[in-house]
């Protein structure tokens, strides 16, 4: 069993996650981890499943929304990674850190096999210990040492505040977070208990509150809020 990555990151929460261990060129890392540590983690099904605190190994295709591959997210930045799959192996810490350590084959490689997967997933409570015994806990934010009445840092927001100023409704942020994650209609509709002909009347919506007219414009507009607030 091989693999041509592997990295580290520590989760907590929104704020941005801190890289505790790579083996990427400083090219590579520049996708990898400066690019994603910039506002994609917030998109990352990584990300959300070591938030929701999942614990053991999982593949990416087994925790990507069922649109994932088509999202705007998906071609936009994951697809810079050339990646053929990423798996992980999922350590949450105490309180609500988390650490994920990825192992990713490039598309050379091919993906992992069957029998690559059970061998990996065998591994897990071995690997899992041992993430602990290394990390057992994050990195201090960055602003910790902060003044108190400083204005928190922009990396820290939640998500769902990223639309905050933009007049959406509750349900529309819920909406335009889960499009973003790369789930379709249908799927949205299951989450929220509505009619899929519902969430498509609350897509037209928000379009028309934000001015745009396709999945590639509501991507641009949630990164170019995001540097707006660095």
């Amino acid at each position: 069993m091989s693999f041509d990555h592997c990295v580290v990151f520590g989760y907590r929460g929104a704020a941005r996650p801190p890289m505790l261990f790579e083996t990427f060129s400083p090219a590579e890392s520049h996708v990898f981890v400066a690019l994603y540590q910039e506002g994609p983690y917030l998109l990352d099904p990584f990300h959300h499943a070591a938030v929701e605190r999942k614990e053991g190994f999982w593949r990416m295709r087994e925790l990507a929304p069922d649109r994932f591959y088509a999202s705007e997210y998906f071609r936009s930045y994951y697809s810079q990674t050339r990646l053929a799959e990423e798996v992980g192996f999922f350590v949450p810490l105490p309180g609500k850190d988390a650490v994920v350590l990825s192992l990713m084959r490039l598309k050379a490689s091919g993906p992992f096999g069957t029998a690559d997967a059970r061998l990996l997933r065998d591994m897990a409570p071995l690997v899992i210990e041992l993430c602990r015994q290394r990390w057992r806990e994050l990195p201090e934010a960055e602003n910790t040492l902060a003044p108190k009445n400083a204005p928190p840092p922009v990396n820290e927001f939640d998500r769902t505040h990223i639309w905050e100023s933009l007049a959406l409704t509750p349900r529309e942020v819920h909406v335009v977070d889960m499009v973003l994650q790369g789930h379709s209609t249908e799927s949205i509709a299951r989450s929220l208990g509505v009619a899929p002909g519902t969430v498509k009347v609350h897509r037209r919506n928000i379009h028309q509150k934000l001015g745009i007219k396709s999945q590639a414009e509501l991507f641009a507009r949630f990164i170019e809020i995001i540097e707006s607030r660095r």
